[in-house]
């Protein structure tokens, strides 16, 4: 299984950060994506996959940071992305996006304007885009109508969007990653949605150490947590779907994963 969403570079996994690894690896995990978050991460997650290559990782700058970073140096950032990007050893562009309860420290039309630099770096690039989308689905949504995908692909992180938007984004291109919340016993909304999009589409994330999935809801989540995803996910759809999103991330990232 691969997580094609984990935060394994944050504070909270620094007491322990070997043990979570070993875990997931025990788990049956093998392989997971860091997307960065901030310029400050970048440097330091481009020497992970170099360790290990199980570990794989994605350059970007979150919306929800974007309030805590002067605007001022907004294309000093992505003149280092775009260098950061240049040196290769990332696999994907992001995490990146758009987030509606940002908007007070980072108005909309910056978020835009971040957002547009991410696609053309993919497009440059050749690699797949990593997208949040957080209450901000109309304002995602015209800028598609606009402006295609990234040739390499585009993935729904977290994917929270109803089964009506869906199939806007489905008839885009985009993959979609689903997280702890489509197993939480009273999940409607993600389940509506689930049932909207192909099976060669999906993918699994823990989004670590945020959204645990079920029974673990509240606590830190972790990589070995994701098979409770992915067999909820399962489970739902009537189909098996560890094997089935292992494929799909391995084709949708272009990488093998190598397993030390």
């Amino acid at each position: 299984m691969i997580d094609t969403h984990c935060h394994l570079d944050v504070p909270r996994f620094d007491a322990d950060r070997s043990d979570v690894l070993t875990r997931a690896w025990a788990a049956g995990v093998t392989g997971l994506v860091i997307p960065a978050i901030g310029p400050t991460a970048w440097e330091a997650l481009l020497g992970w996959p170099q360790r290990d290559p199980r570990v794989q990782v994605g350059l970007g700058i979150h919306p929800q940071l974007l309030p805590s970073l002067p605007a001022d140096q907004d294309e000093r950032h992505l003149a280092l992305l775009d260098s950061m990007l240049a040196k290769g050893g990332a696999i994907a562009v992001g995490e990146c996006g758009l987030d509606g309860p940002s908007e007070a420290g980072a108005p909309i039309e910056r978020q835009l304007r971040i957002l547009h630099e991410h696609f053309e770096l993919a497009h440059r690039y050749k690699l797949p885009l990593l997208v949040h989308c957080y209450r901000a689905h109309p304002h995602l949504q015209r800028y598609l109508k606009e402006h295609p995908i990234p040739e390499a692909g585009l993935l729904m992180h977290s994917y929270s969007g109803s089964a009506d938007l869906t199939g806007f984004y489905v008839k885009a291109g985009c993959h979609f990653s689903f997280a702890g919340p489509v197993s939480f016993p009273e999940a409607r909304r993600p389940l509506e949605a689930l049932k909207k999009i192909p099976l060669e589409r999906l993918m699994g994330e823990t989004d670590a150490p945020d959204q645990a999935p079920h029974p673990h809801r509240g606590e830190r989540s972790e990589p070995a947590w994701l098979p409770l995803i992915l067999d909820s996910m399962g489970t739902y759809l009537g189909v098996e779907l560890r094997e089935r999103t292992t494929q799909n991330a391995r084709r949708f990232f272009r990488c093998g994963f190598g397993v030390a």
